[in-house]
């Protein structure tokens, strides 16, 4: 293909990204704020006022006659039925994507409920639909983040691809004197990284971009996709980028084993092919063998001698490797747990006390038969005559799933080589994704 060609085809890409709810919208008013360019941006909310200080291109009141565009009242079954009302509106306004982007913060009744509307609606039009949402801070309270639960579940089976952000991870790599507002806005700066992570390297502008089939590829049908980005300087600056973003604090899961993963390179002129071909000599270590990888790199000049790195990861466990290492895992477990059950029996026969009756004088001459605890060979008839010691009684046989219990799970090891990175050195959206 050629570079004109390839200009064509991602000039010609529709991508729009849809705020949907209170922090949705929010989040879209930052993306403009931003510059994230060539993306068309639709806010829906079910609170007018709201809706009212919306920057984006389109709005989509989803008022009515229970809500007088007053909100969902923290109900997803009334933030789910107000999109269903609004079905047409919203269908117009997606007609003709070629990608949506669906962003809400989960918890609340508008982004938590109507977001599947939304994404089901984005993909029965033919749009590669990418759902990147937000889980609540813990301190919005247990009912908050168990409604979050149950819209993730829901919308994770509407879309392409859904990209969680943990709002507690963001704090926890934050100052501890961070405002409120500014927490909400590091939630909110987290969205933006996901979506331009995306729409940076399908640019004709970009330095090295990749076309709309590509991105398909790695995000179509994939469910689960996991996110992460880091930023560096120095010689060896792509490398330590990229260990960054695949150890990033963001990431609601683990890397190893993908079978898709999209990298972004943010960098000025002087990016090097070698520094960035070693960076993702990490990716091709961890990833799966057979794993469809694609990356691009986008120039900002403002980035200094610092480069930035987004990585997203999909396809975990939907492979015909990974359901043949999963029933070798099952047999390796039936083995543990038949040879945990063995050890178990053998260790309560060990302890148990051997319980010997007197002998009369003339027998006790005789040699008396040690007890052999694991043959269950019985001894002659003359044997039995000659010897009166009672054989130490084996514990019944106990299926495997009985002796489960006594093996208590190993907690997995806490990284010791945790430095505890500050949102800052970690993020730096506003200045690399401006």
């Amino acid at each position: 293909m050629s570079e004109n060609q390839e200009h064509t085809l991602n000039s010609s890409t529709v991508i729009k990204v849809v705020g949907v709810g209170g922090a949705g919208g929010n989040a879209v008013n930052r993306m403009i704020g931003d510059g994230l360019t060539n993306v068309e941006f639709v806010a829906i909310n079910t609170d007018d006022k709201d809706l009212a200080r919306s920057e984006a291109d389109v709005k989509i009141s989803l008022a009515d006659d229970t809500s007088r565009g007053l909100g969902a009242g923290a109900d997803p079954e009334r933030g789910a039925k107000a999109a269903q009302d609004h079905q047409s509106d919203i269908e117009q306004a997606l007609k003709g994507s070629d990608l949506v982007f669906i962003t809400a913060g989960e918890g609340g009744g508008t982004g938590t409920g109507a977001s599947p509307i939304v994404a089901r609606a984005a993909r029965e039009q033919g749009a590669l639909t990418v759902a990147v949402v937000s889980r609540p801070f813990s301190f919005e309270g247990r009912r908050r983040s168990a409604s979050a639960e149950q819209g993730i579940e829901k919308l994770r089976g509407e879309v392409d691809a859904l990209i969680v952000i943990s709002n507690d991870r963001l704090l926890d790599i934050s100052d501890r004197t961070i405002s409120m507002i500014d927490a909400f806005h590091n939630a909110d700066q987290a969205l933006l990284a996901g979506v331009k992570g995306i729409t940076e390297i399908l640019d004709a502008n970009a330095y090295i971009n990749v076309d709309f089939a590509d991105v398909t590829s790695v995000l179509k049908d994939s469910g689960t996709a996991i996110f992460g980005m880091g930023r560096s300087r120095g010689q060896d600056r792509a490398v330590q980028a990229m260990e960054l973003a695949m150890s990033s604090p963001m990431l609601d899961g683990e890397i190893k084993g993908a079978n898709g993963v999209l990298v972004t390179f943010f960098g000025a002129q002087d990016m090097g092919l070698f520094e960035m071909s070693s960076a993702m000599d990490l990716i091709h270590d961890i990833a799966h063998p057979d794993a469809n990888i694609i990356w691009g790199s986008a120039l900002d000049d403002s980035l200094g001698d610092d480069m930035a790195i987004t990585v997203i990861a999909t396809g975990f466990g939907f492979n015909e490797d990974s359901e043949e290492a999963g029933q070798q895992t099952n047999e390796l477990l039936t083995s543990v747990a038949v040879q945990s059950a063995a050890q178990a029996v053998q260790a309560q026969m060990d302890q148990a006390p051997a319980v010997v009756q007197a002998a009369p004088a003339a027998q006790l001459s005789q040699p008396v038969q040690s007890a052999q605890p694991v043959q269950a060979a019985q001894p002659d008839a003359s044997q039995s005559q000659q010897t009166q010691a009672a054989p130490v009684a084996a514990p019944a046989a106990q299926p495997v799933s009985a002796a489960l219990p006594q093996v208590a799970p190993q907690a997995p090891a806490e990284d010791d080589d945790d430095e505890g990175y500050s949102f800052d050195d970690m993020m730096q959206i506003p200045e690399f994704l401006r």
